[in-house]
């Protein structure tokens, strides 16, 4: 389903989690009974820390006013009926969640207790916010977890998409954690949803195109690289994330080795960079910056070949991508 821009003007915002714990307006929301009751009332989404998780797998919320409980069926949406494991609420232990009040109750001890639910809150964001989202929308993203294959990022809520190793940057990486740390906050655009409804993103379109990242340097300069493939035909060495260039072969180098290359020559057409390796091995690779080109909120299309290029490497966000839940 894709949405018309005055149908989207009424869409509600989601963060990811971690993102509402230190504004006023939470803060003000967990000040008082009174401000809970509101705040149950306007089924308004909050957050706060996770201090326990007890042997039934219910998370303890501390929320100033008075402590809150998360049943374990109301912690992510899919706990109840198996598709989402426990882990995924044991790992928010000492993290920030996000929930709804859903009931205020005295306990045995004669104290006030929330019954909170992190349940709705992904539901809300889910019908809220992610069903508006199309192809070619950027957003906020947090990285959640990694494997080999992915990383997984929170969108909204706790609300979790996918964002496919191939499309976290042009220069090839082995693994997810080359590029990105748990916690990071991210930008990623929306490339589809998949046949489950999860939302699949990519990332390698904000990062510049060859000519904006090749601008960076000049024919003459020695500069500092990764190794990141050794090839029978050549060496291939990442200047940045969205940029590598080839430098003649030689066994002696191992992917992963950070190095220092001269730069030979700079071919646009053929978006080619010529290098000579002139020292590596000698450290550890430093984190590869990331710069963000793109600054806007939406991208119809991305080329990232330079004008004149024999080959076109391009990026189309079509509508009929976004596969509706």
């Amino acid at each position: 389903m894709n949405f018309c821009a005055k149908e989207r003007e009424h869409m509600s915002i989601f963060y990811p989690e971690g993102f509402l714990t230190g504004r006023a307006e939470n803060r003000a929301a967990m000040a008082s009974i009174s401000a809970l009751r509101e705040a149950m009332l306007k089924g308004t989404v909050l957050e706060a820390r996770a201090v326990k998780c007890d042997r039934e797998h219910n998370l303890h919320i501390s929320l100033g006013c008075m402590d809150g409980v998360i049943p374990r069926d109301e912690g992510a949406v899919g706990i109840a009926g198996g598709e989402v494991r426990d882990i995924a609420l044991i790992s928010r232990v000492g993290k920030p969640v996000q929930f709804t009040v859903t009931g205020i109750r005295r306990t045995e001890a004669g104290r006030y207790e929330a019954v909170l639910s992190r349940r709705l809150a992904q539901e809300k964001c889910a019908a809220e916010y992610l069903a508006f989202l199309s192809p070619g929308d950027v957003i906020t993203a947090v990285v959640s977890h990694m494997e080999s294959f992915a990383a997984f990022c929170d969108i909204g809520a706790g609300v979790t998409a996918l964002l496919p190793i191939d499309s976290i940057s042009v220069s090839r990486i082995p693994h997810p954690g080359t590029r990105f740390f748990a916690g990071q906050q991210i930008r990623a655009a929306v490339r589809l949803r998949d046949e489950k409804g999860r939302i699949v993103l990519t990332h390698k379109e904000l990062l510049g195109t060859w000519e904006e990242n090749a601008a960076r340097f000049q024919v003459g300069e020695t500069v500092p690289g990764v190794i990141r493939s050794v090839e029978s035909y050549g060496v291939f060495v990442e200047l940045t994330p969205n940029l590598a260039g080839l430098a003649e072969y030689d066994g002696r180098y191992t992917a992963g080795e950070a190095c220092a290359v001269y730069i030979k020559n700079i071919i646009p057409d053929r978006m080619k960079l010529k290098l000579i390796i002139v020292d590596a091995g000698t450290d550890k690779p430093a984190d590869m910056p990331m710069e963000y080109f793109f600054k806007g909120d939406h991208m119809d299309r991305f080329i990232y070949s330079p004008p004149g290029s024999k080959r076109v490497i391009e990026t189309v966000f079509a509508p009929e991508a976004h596969i509706a839940n």
